[in-house]
């Protein structure tokens, strides 16, 4: 992969999906190759926050030029905190794409598990629209508030979880899966560090490939700090030691070739 620049974004359009989730399209030359799974590093204009926040890519308008990325604002006076305050209009600096996408090719023909809990359901979406093959939607949610859920439903078969019971299954996604009786070929996930050991254990029980997208806070996003790294099966190229660099190696990984935290 050539070496990402950045650039200033133009923001097309921002909204509140949910108390403190927020989309925001955005006017950018990722949306020329980028693919799902992939992220954007979203700097802010405070130079006092050095460090971009990785933020995954829910949507690719390659036409428009236009990405998508949805995202959690954590506290006050943080980066995300000051991205929701961009309207039509301003800038923003982005990296990207970045990491590598979900191995689509390797859904073809075969019936898909396509996973996602709390902040891991956006980058499902663009998944969703890709795949090229029959999709099993399982995401999971807090509440009531099901971000994304009509979107969902126009490109697969959806099932959902709230942690409250107020929507779908009570409980998890394994829960959802388990009390619909559903079954798949392959898995792709996206979400919190216990959903997917939770994942990783049901598909090597089970025998099913699965592509896990861990969400680890990133600091450089390229490759060069070592701040995100995972325990992994080979050494690693860079260091010479079982470990795999979540943002140059990942996001996605094959769960095989992981070990999950």
């Amino acid at each position: 992969m050539a070496d990402r620049k950045k650039e200033t974004a133009v923001v097309v359009s921002q909204e509140e999906l949910a108390d403190g989730i927020f989309s925001m399209w955005i006017q950018t030359e990722a949306a020329k190759d980028a693919k799902p799974g992939q992220f954007l590093s979203v700097y802010t204009e405070d130079g006092t926050k050095l460090l971009p926040r990785p933020i995954s890519i829910c949507e690719i308008d390659r036409e428009m030029g236009r990405i998508r990325i949805v995202y959690r604002v954590t506290g006050t006076d943080t980066g995300t905190e000051q991205f929701s305050k961009k309207k039509a209009g301003d800038t923003i600096p982005v990296i990207g794409p970045l990491g590598n996408g979900f191995p689509l090719e390797r859904a073809e023909g075969r019936k898909a598990f396509l996973i996602g809990g709390g902040i891991g359901v956006p980058p499902i979406l663009e998944l969703a629209k890709q795949l090229p093959c029959e999709k099993q939607i399982i995401v999971g949610y807090r509440d009531s508030r099901t971000f994304l859920r009509e979107q969902f439903e126009k490109n697969g078969t959806v099932y959902i979880s709230t942690e409250d019971g107020s929507v779908g299954t009570r409980g998890n996604v394994m829960n959802a899966i388990a009390e619909n009786g559903l079954s798949a070929d392959i898995i792709f996930a996206c979400g919190p560090t216990p959903m997917l050991r939770a994942i990783k254990a049901y598909a090597a029980e089970q025998n099913v490939e699965c592509y896990l997208s861990l969400e680890e806070r990133m600091a450089c996003g390229i490759g060069a700090c070592l701040a995100c790294v995972c325990k992994s099966k080979e050494k690693d190229h860079h260091t010479n030691v079982n470990n795999k660099r979540i943002c140059k190696d990942g996001p996605v990984f094959l769960s095989t070739e992981v070990e999950i935290g």
